[in-house]
């Protein structure tokens, strides 16, 4: 079984025949040889190219000798911290230490440190000091510039001067990754590999021309926030692979360049880059540990497409996958279904087809493959293209295809599905289709919030969109006969999110009768718009000032609100409601949130959920000596 892994043993090298390695891949993440995990996606890439590659995963930190495990590599150390950044893998919204990390072995946090890509990096030049080191994954394309960190609290340099690295791929690294191993092969130097698309590096002379643009220093940006917002801009509206220019940023007498983004791929590079010999399971050194959960999620799941032209603001998909849409053929799709119909464990489900979302399975509009995605406008979200291509046939066609392969007896659809696309395409057969084969008697879906001006600055469609496409959806099971339920995603203290705003939410959730059982309180990751207006309180792009919930306090009030009927939520909802002027929501009404704090404790539900009020007293004694029942 080993065998059809990729190597990560000397033992693996001496059964192959294998004397030393091209690549040495040190992974944040255990090793799952998945299509969805970034190392085995591009080891496999190298592998198919001729490479030899062998993988580190979650090496102790504490010393250099871990890392040479795999012995010296001939052409380059490859960095990720895997498929999350470290630390929003490591800390909650409220900066606590996570109970489980899902991308490591049984679950067990505290198997990668923090800040991964560069204590990596670090300890590889301490093992192997003249080796190439090339970083990526999510963690290094979204810190690739001066950016905010929420954990610290301030803004820190580019990656790349913190890892010392020689190379940052950023994106999805497909073709700036082999670029780069072709070159190191040929026996070039690394500042001869500045003209690839999709990466940076550090120079002391950076190439200053009409194709690029030279953005606000570390030094200015760290010290003023007007200057971050506009240096955010400028790396904003640049990351097209059409129209991007190279971009530089001044940092401490040296220069971070960033060249344009790689092109999207081809449906027939992703078709091949999607059937390499993955094997769809974690390596077997950890059956012992019962696995890694986080495959649970993925591994009887189909890729259709990458990118996304959604514009959620809190998302850095865009930054990183980009906003053109980049598909797979049906024939690559289907094929890889029958597959897996063979896998150990499968028990006739494809549990998702899609991609950052599932119903976005080609450009937004045809211009984009040869022009790029418009520089000012969205396609979709707070307002919507009128040259929007919204039809649904091929995915629709796909999902028949799919659901038709012998040995599969449903087809769910569990990535984000957007509804105000399905609005747009006024496709109710969709809505229908979907209800009656593609839905697990829940389908979730994120308008995040009910307020418009908080929506706007998320870039979701407000919420009469999500009205509509819930009564689309209940009319629909209707027909079918089926009992089956919208479940929303909300999220607290976006910037432009009041606490007014945030007890606007909760009266939405009672009136339709929802009690969410998770909510997300953002979090302000690198690389997003909406981190970039929760640090400087502007928004980038237009200027304005927005609110922003900074106070720990003020975040947890704004998050209890969402789950107001939870009794350990009472007394920061209580000091919500005054704090924002609503104590008219304090009561024993039907559109009361809480009952007063002198009765809280003796309330007991209703049939709707509701706490009615305490029971008259019983008995005649003093007032002293009567009880509630």
């Amino acid at each position: 079984m080993r065998e059809k892994f990729l190597v990560t043993s000397r033992e693996d090298m001496e059964r192959r025949g294998w004397d030393q390695l091209d690549f040495v891949y040190i992974n944040g993440d255990a090793y799952v040889d998945h299509p969805g995990f970034a190392a085995a996606l591009i080891g496999r890439v190298l592998e198919s190219r001729g490479y030899r590659v062998g993988i580190i995963s979650q090496p102790d930190w504490h010393s250099a000798e871990p890392f040479k495990k795999l012995g010296r590599p001939r052409l380059a150390a490859l960095i990720t911290a895997g498929n999350l950044d470290s630390m929003l893998n490591e800390k909650t919204a409220a900066k606590k230490f996570r109970s489980r990390d899902s991308y490591s072995p049984g679950g067990e946090a505290g198997h990668r440190p923090e800040r991964a890509t560069i204590v990596y990096a670090n300890r590889m030049r301490e093992a192997y000091k003249d080796v190439p080191i090339i970083i990526g994954g999510i963690e290094a394309s979204l810190r690739r510039f001066a950016h905010y960190d929420y954990w610290s609290n301030k803004v820190r340099h580019s990656i790349l001067l913190d890892s010392k690295a020689d190379i940052l791929s950023y994106g999805m690294g497909e073709h700036s990754v082999v670029e780069i191993a072709d070159a190191l092969a040929e026996g070039k130097t690394v500042a001869e590999m500045y003209d690839i698309r999709g990466i940076c590096y550090v120079t002391s002379r950076p190439p200053i021309s009409d194709k690029t643009v030279v953005c606000p220093s570390y030094e200015d940006v760290k010290k003023d926030k007007l200057t971050f917002a506009k240096a955010f801009k400028m790396q904003y509206e640049e990351q097209d692979p059409f129209y991007g220019k190279t971009i530089i940023q001044p940092s401490e007498n040296r220069f971070v360049v960033q060249t344009p983004p790689a092109l999207p791929l081809t449906t027939a590079e992703m078709d091949a880059i999607y059937e390499l010999p993955f094997q769809r399971r974690w390596h077997p050194d950890y059956d012992a540990a019962g696995g890694v959960p986080a495959l649970h999620e993925v591994q009887f799941s189909l890729t259709s497409q990458r990118g996304c032209f959604g514009h959620c603001h809190f998302c850095a998909i865009a930054s990183h996958q980009g906003r053109i849409i980049q598909h797979r053929s049906h024939e690559s799709l289907v094929r890889e279904t029958e597959r897996m119909t063979h896998l150990p464990g499968f028990k006739g489900y494809i549990h998702d087809v899609g991609g950052p979302t599932a119903n976005f399975r080609h450009v937004a509009c045809a211009k984009q493959l040869t022009d790029g995605a418009c520089r000012n406008r969205h396609c979709i979200g707070s307002e919507t293209c009128p040259n929007l291509n919204t039809s649904h046939d091929d995915y629709l066609k796909l999902l028949r295809e799919i659901r038709s392969v012998k040995g599969v007896k449903k087809v769910f659809v569990r990535s984000g599905l957007r509804y105000d696309y399905v609005l747009a395409d006024h496709n109710k057969a969709f809505v229908k289709e979907l209800c009656q084969y593609h839905v697990s008697g829940q389908l979730k879906v994120a308008p995040e919030h009910v307020v418009k001006h908080v929506t706007d600055l998320m870039g979701k469609a407000d919420v009469h969109a999500f009205l509509k496409f819930k009564d689309w959806f209940d009319e629909a099971n209707r027909e079918l006969g089926k009992k089956q339920y919208l479940v929303p995603y909300f999220m607290s203290s976006h910037p432009g999110c009041t606490l007014k705003d945030a007890v606007a939410l909760a009266e939405f959730l009672r009136d339709m009768h929802m009690q969410p059982e998770q909510v997300q309180d953002f979090i302000p990751t690198p690389g997003s718009l909406s981190t970039a207006m929760y640090y400087t309180g502007l928004n980038p792009l237009t200027g304005e000032k927005v609110y922003v919930a900074r106070r720990p306090e003020e975040k947890q009030m704004q998050r209890a609100l969402m789950q107001y009927k939870n009794p350990a939520n009472y007394d920061i909802v209580y000091k919500a409601l005054c704090l924002a002027g609503r104590r008219d929501l304090i009561g024993y009404g039907p559109k009361c949130l809480i009952a007063p704090r002198r009765h809280q404790a003796g309330r007991r539900p209703d049939k709707a959920g509701r706490h009615a009020a305490p029971p008259r007293r019983q008995g005649r004694g003093p007032a002293k000596t009567r009880k509630f029942r």
